[in-house]
């Protein structure tokens, strides 16, 4: 029987970079995935594709509707849906194979079937082919999670769909119904209101991504419906069917109860995801699970039982792929004795909508709630010089600073390529930084940078400069 020091159950975003960091330091390394290809749910049906179905999207619906401004003139533009799903399909396949170039640079082991943990020094491997056992020394549980629905609504993967399913589809949908108005929901929603679609979301709170800063989800509310998406917001699902090629949902509005109906071509049920944790043997060493089915652990990250450790979606906190890399070389290095840290509340949120959305640190809510004494600074894209060139001007950058030290407690943006401008924000509160820090040092000009530069400075007593 091979021994492990390491063995990692699950491909995705935390167990290959965990995988890789436990290989960098010494540890001899198998990692288990039950699909034919590593990268989990992020690589293979989620993060991935879906961020390249929106770049595909955004060109199109820039094409159509802001080129001529910029004095491109394009006299006819058609959607290729299967060549833009094979591009997708090909964006998903070089990264598959990059993953797969750096377990064989680690030395890391890949095995590939369902894994069940038989004791916390044994693990079966079951394969199309064959049935294999392995010892090891440490078990790390990164077998992520799948799409949740409504306990009365049955997704067929036909008509009423998952993300994983509407990543793959072969024609654009005439309307398509969005249950959820969160991340996925208004990502995967825009894509095909972007390549002509009706869409219709569906949302029981009274905001869009309603986890993230109130501000944000208002904000991306009114720049989806210019693009042509309707919502309705406080409604109760209550029945969703599908027949003879169309979907039928019903739903309940929250405040007068009134029931309205809704027909589609597809239903996207898009209310969250659950921890995948089925038949992985976690009842054969007794490991606990929460109320919510996430697998209890500590602060280092370990279970209940001595030497398991779980990582990512199978745990508490936000479903990010971010988060389960962190976690994932945090839990390596915590193996070899090393003391690691993880700042959970400057993980931030990101949304890749257009505008694109992404929070780090504390909401406006959340601070008031906890009767902080803030002050806030905004400065809208519509006042940033880059964003007027780019056409780029729906959107702010929101600070929360404390009142009385200026620490930056909080930095809320929604617009142009925030997903790649907002790490500023971060290592600005890693430091522990002042709003006036941010506000005193250089920002090129003219960049979209500046908007932060400038919120800050509308934090520091109101002192933006071009507005």
């Amino acid at each position: 029987m091979e021994k492990y020091d390491v063995t990692i159950i699950g491909s995705g975003p935390g167990g290959y970079v965990s995988a890789i960091r436990c290989a960098q330091l010494g540890l001899k390394v198998a990692i288990v995935e039950r699909y034919s290809t590593l990268g989990g749910t992020c690589l293979n049906v989620g993060c991935i594709p879906s961020k390249a179905w929106l770049e595909a999207s955004e060109h199109y619906y820039k094409l159509k509707h802001q080129f001529e401004k910029f004095g491109i003139d394009v006299k006819e533009a058609n959607v290729d849906i299967l060549k833009m799903n094979q591009r997708v399909q090909d964006v998903v396949q070089e990264i598959i194979n990059g993953v797969d170039y750096l377990m064989k640079k680690n030395k890391v082991t890949v095995y590939e079937g369902h894994g069940t943990i038989k004791d916390k020094d044994t693990i079966e491997i079951k394969g199309e082919d064959k049935t294999e056992t392995i010892a090891t020394d440490k078990i790390i549980i990164a077998t992520g999670s799948k799409p949740a629905s409504l306990p009365n609504i049955k997704i067929d993967k036909n008509r009423i769909i998952s993300s994983t399913e509407a990543l793959a589809l072969r024609e654009i949908p005439k309307h398509l119904i969005v249950v959820g108005g969160g991340v996925i929901g208004v990502e995967i929603g825009s894509v095909f209101a972007r390549l002509g679609s009706k869409v219709s979301i569906v949302e029981y709170f009274d905001s869009l991504i309603a986890t993230m800063d109130g501000a944000l989800g208002h904000q991306l509310h009114r720049s989806l419906r210019k693009q042509g998406i309707d919502f309705y917001l406080e409604h109760k699902v209550t029945y969703a069917t599908a027949t003879d090629g169309k979907v039928e949902l019903k739903a309940e509005n929250l405040s007068g109860k009134e029931e309205m109906s809704l027909d589609g071509d597809y239903c996207l049920m898009a209310i969250g995801r659950k921890p995948y944790t089925a038949n992985l043997g976690l009842e054969n060493i007794g490991v606990e699970t929460n109320e919510k089915g996430q697998i209890a652990v500590d602060e280092n990250l370990e279970t209940n039982i001595k030497g398991v450790y779980a990582i990512g979606d199978v745990i508490r906190g936000a479903m990010l792929a971010h988060k389960a890399s962190e976690e994932g070389v945090f839990v390596a290095e915590r193996i070899v004795g090393q003391k690691p840290h993880i700042n959970y509340s400057l993980i931030p949120n990101i949304v890749y909508t257009q505008p694109e959305v992404a929070g780090v640190g504390l909401t406006e809510e959340e601070l008031k709630k906890a009767n902080k004494s803030i002050k806030t600074g905004s400065f809208p894209y519509k006042a940033n010089a880059r964003a007027k060139i780019s056409m780029d001007t729906d959107g702010f950058i929101k600070v929360i600073a404390d009142k009385q030290t200026d620490e930056i407690l909080g930095v809320h943006m929604i617009g142009p390529r925030i997903a790649d401008s907002y790490t500023e924000a971060v290592v600005a509160m890693e430091f522990r930084a002042a709003a006036e820090d941010i506000a005193r040092m250089s920002h090129g000009h003219p960049t979209f940078s500046e908007t932060f530069k400038e919120a800050c400075l509308a934090a520091t007593e109101d002192r933006a400069l071009h507005i």
